[in-house]
């Protein structure tokens, strides 16, 4: 199918925000005092006790079961929010669309780790509406950022996992950058917006560093392993010399030329940044931000898979790298390297938004900053994503428009929900076939309430769906999880066959989606069909 649509823009009418909020465009000079950032300071972490000891998960005995509550179980439970809604804004004319690879709730303002030092995203998070509470709709790269791109949910296409290549099956499908293109955008991209170098070339009047090519080189250490753990494979860590030829960095030397350059004519602009995906290379002096004896680790659950089903083990990827890590006394140290490519993810996303900021661009455009999954640090004594709990799920989503109050909000929802939002935005016509629900209605007014949960999907029949409060997973096999994170934020305790649950378990069963395409196989791929080439099966 080919879509054309015709551009139907806002005017100017409305006033744009007094002062804009400027990124810190190089790492602090130091640690600030646990509980603080550099700049406005993050909100309130939740009550989450960060172990300093790491001992492996087999030492002493584990803490008993959370019990959960007497009183009613509640599915949604409601925040303190301002009075009245925004106005619609009106004059946005541009699109910066701006992900960051593999990042979870390790940042300042999600509270996900005490020592997260973001505070660019802290600041953004600040003057934007950060939603809470939102989740992919796939705990891996290529069907996370497949059903971001074309609105449609794995459940649907068919597209679960990294080595299922999206473009020889949807290459007709309208997606973000198509819509805009045809709708008489200029459509600009650079870095990982798609999942390796399938990357729909036609959408795109100009694309770094390459068509086809996604990602600039850059460098390594010269010895790899550089953590020093035998069979690490991808899962590697340690710091570089110079920041000046990082991949990244270029990317974002690009999209500020672009900036500069910009002429008038309504642009979207695509900005991927690849850190904190593996392996944690950055430069040296992001690591020495940290001093790394001070590291605190997740709580965990010795004994966590006691109440969970056999298909949930089954079909979450597995690498062997908790016993590794664990095994070479490094979970400290492996942290350490998340936290420091989280860092400087933060500084390069800082420099994008500082030169928008300074530019005319910043009162006639709206900025969507998202990440693709979150990522398991020895939570559930699992890591890297590919699981259907709250670390693999959770991700940073916020949108900033011009002339609109900023707000948290605390309703569930999906990175599906992105592309409906851009249409209703810029007045999209001919998408009614998108999955996801416009967050407009939660922009412009706080007091907005959802009655559905967000769904994530990890291979073939598996989906869990997650709401203010509950958190219930289906296998392929009828077999399900279901966690009260009002009493359990840890996903420790399975409730699903406590009586006191029934009435929510059958309500949020009804949710999620019934039947499913097989996934793709060799034989539904033709030679040279691939669009650029076969995204790599990363970790």
């Amino acid at each position: 199918m080919v879509f054309r649509m015709k551009l139907r823009r806002r005017t100017f009418t409305a006033g744009v925000l007094s002062s804009l909020v400027a990124g810190c465009k190089d790492p602090p000079a130091s640690i600030p005092a646990e509980g603080t950032t550099t700049g406005d300071p993050p909100l309130p972490p939740p009550d989450l006790p960060f172990r300093t000891d790491l001992p492996p998960p087999d030492m002493g005995e584990p803490p008993g079961r959370v019990d959960p509550p007497e009183p009613e179980v509640r599915v949604d439970v409601g925040e303190p929010v301002p009075p009245e809604p925004d106005p619609r804004p009106v004059g946005i004319e541009n699109v910066l669309f701006l992900s960051i690879d593999d990042l979870n709730d390790y940042v300042g303002f999600m509270g996900g780790h005490p020592q997260a030092l973001t505070p660019n995203l802290d600041q953004f998070a600040a003057s934007s509406v950060a939603f809470m509470n939102a989740h992919c709709a796939a705990p891996s790269c290529n069907p996370s950022r497949t059903s971001v791109m074309t609105g449609l949910r794995p459940s649907t296409t068919g597209i679960y996992r990294n080595e299922n290549p999206w473009f020889p099956l949807l290459g007709d499908t309208p997606t973000i950058p198509s819509v805009f293109r045809d709708a008489g955008f200029r459509t600009l991209g650079a870095g990982k917006l798609f999942h390796g170098n399938a990357m729909q070339p036609l959408s795109w009047h100009d694309y770094f560093p390459a068509f086809c090519n996604a990602r600039p080189n850059e460098p390594e250490p010269t010895i790899q392993p550089a953590n020093g753990i035998e069979g690490s494979g991808r899962m590697d860590w340690g710091p570089l010399e110079e920041d000046a030829v990082m991949g990244d960095a270029r990317v974002t030397e690009w999209i500020q030329e672009q900036f500069a350059k910009h002429d008038g004519m309504p642009t979207f602009f695509g900005c991927g940044l690849f850190r904190p995906h593996l392996p944690w290379y950055a430069p040296l002096s992001y690591f020495d931000l940290f001093d790394q004896d001070e590291i605190g680790g997740p709580p965990f659950l010795a004994h966590d898979y006691d109440d969970i089903p056999a298909a949930a083990s089954e079909v979450f990827r597995y690498f062997g790298d908790h016993e590794r890590i664990t095994g070479a006394d490094a979970w400290r140290e492996a942290i350490h390297g998340y936290l420091a490519t989280i860092a400087f993810a933060d500084a390069m996303f800082g420099r994008v938004i500082d030169a928008l900021d300074a530019s005319p661009l910043a009162e006639s455009t709206a900025v969507v900053v998202w990440s693709d999954h979150g990522w398991h640090l020895g939570e559930k004594l699992h890591w890297r994503k590919f699981t259907l709990w709250e670390e693999a799920t959770r991700v940073p989503l916020m949108v900033r428009l011009p002339g609109a109050r900023s707000h948290q909000c605390f309703e569930p929802v999906s990175l599906l929900d992105i592309f409906p939002t851009l249409v209703e935005l810029f007045e999209l016509p001919g998408l009614d076939h998108l999955e996801g629900t416009s967050l407009m209605p939660l922009i412009e007014d706080p007091r907005a309430r959802r009655s559905h949960g967000a769904i994530t999907t990890w291979d073939a029949g598996n989906h869990s769906v997650r709401t203010r409060d509950l958190r219930y997973t289906r296998y392929y096999d009828g077999t399900r999880e279901l966690y009260d994170h009002t009493t359990d934020p840890h996903e420790w305790t399975n409730v699903v066959d406590d009586p006191r649950y029934a009435e929510s378990v059958a309500l949020l069963d009804t949710q999620l989606p019934e039947g499913a395409p097989a996934a793709p196989t060799s034989d539904d791929y033709l030679p040279g069909e691939l669009g650029c080439e076969v995204p790599e099966m990363d970790d």
